[in-house]
């Protein structure tokens, strides 16, 4: 079995795509599993049912920037793998309150290269060996695409966010950590994620929520940005197969291949919520709102993904129109997770907007 016996950390762990790890590692592994988590706004244990329980899985309330913490959990556990998902990711809260993003990406980044580098300098023979830093990043650090091409493994750096910034710099330490002191990392840069566990504050659950409610559906400038959507299992099966197979020092690009404008993703969500939970004003195309668009709005992000699916073998499972409707009747299905966001404060208004 895969990960028999190994022990990997998971940072950031009881995030969207960090749960969507640790699920994935104790459903298809035998991995133990050490989720780390500072248990912010947009993070709940709540995300991984299956956890409390396994005895494969344990979960450390830790912040990344915390390095006494990050030592001892490193001496506590004694991981074989690092997979760094801890990060503050939404754009538009990086451009009202960019300092966040500075501290957990790019300090804790830091903090826990460090502590992980001493950790490795202090092991020795197959454990040694064995170990690996995975750090988890963005496309959005290439910058913006003009309406041809892809982003590749070697494409050049030019992030226009304060979250993409950050994100880049944290990609840049981890180069650094590998090729100054030999810390034997990987590095992935995935597209847009979409799935289960989505906190509201994103596109496509912001959408299905204020679609049930028979609210207006908000729709950045004209609509026509465009993203390459990636269902976040799918993604999760990726890192764990670089985590495994890919080489040391290597970037892997991630990518599910469906590139869709901002205004096709909303309409194939308002197609679904008419069929599935048809609401009694009508058809929720007819709740569209364009509003201000976002300062710095990239126009176009797209993956080229070649390099993963080639060296590794990798496919995305999903498409986008399996892995929205998937999506779609999970939230429709699970209105218990999502009130309860709701219900702990959290209120859906427009943020980012530079002020």
């Amino acid at each position: 079995m895969r990960f028999k016996g190994a022990t990997i950390f998971v940072t950031g762990g009881a995030g969207f795509i960090g749960s969507a790890v640790c699920r994935h590692l104790l459903a298809d592994t035998q991995a133990n599993v050490i989720n780390l988590d500072k248990l912010t706004y947009a993070a709940s244990l709540d995300n991984i049912p299956d956890g409390p329980g396994n005895s494969r899985y344990a979960f450390e309330r830790a912040d990344i920037c915390n390095a006494p913490l990050l030592r001892q959990l490193f001496a506590k556990f004694q991981p074989d793998a690092v997979m760094n998902l801890a990060a503050e990711s939404h754009v538009d809260r990086s451009i009202d309150g960019p300092g966040e993003f500075i501290q957990t990406n790019v300090i804790g980044t830091f903090s826990l290269l460090q502590e992980a580098l001493r950790y490795y300098r202090g092991l020795t023979g197959a454990q040694r060996e064995g170990f690996r830093f995975l750090h988890v990043s963005t496309d959005e650090v290439f910058g913006s695409l003009g309406k041809e091409g892809f982003f590749s493994e070697v494409s050049p750096y030019a992030p226009n966010s304060p979250y993409s910034a950050s994100k880049a710099s944290s990609d840049h330490l981890v180069r650094a950590w590998h090729e100054t002191y030999g810390l034997p990392t990987l590095l992935t840069n995935c597209s847009n994620n979409y799935g289960p566990y989505h906190f509201p504050e994103k596109l496509i659950p912001h959408t299905i929520i204020k679609g049930l409610a028979g609210e207006r559906l908000p729709v950045y400038g004209d609509g026509q940005n465009i993203r390459d959507w990636l269902f976040v299992e799918d993604h999760a099966k990726a890192l764990t197969l670089v985590l495994e197979r890919g080489v040391v020092g290597q970037t892997y690009n991630i990518g599910g291949r469906n590139e869709r404008t901002n205004l096709q993703v909303v309409k194939a969500i308002c197609d679904l919520l008419d069929e599935l939970s048809p609401h009694v004003s009508g058809s929720r195309h007819d709740s569209i709102l364009f509003v201000a668009d976002r300062p710095g709005h990239d126009r176009r992000y797209a993956i080229d993904a070649s390099k993963l699916e080639r060296e590794l073998g990798w496919r995305a499972e999903k498409n986008f129109e399996s892995g929205i409707e998937s999506t779609v009747r999970w939230y429709i299905d699970r209105k218990d997770w999502w009130k309860a966001i709701l219900a702990r404060g959290y209120a859906p208004t427009r943020v980012g907007l530079g002020q």
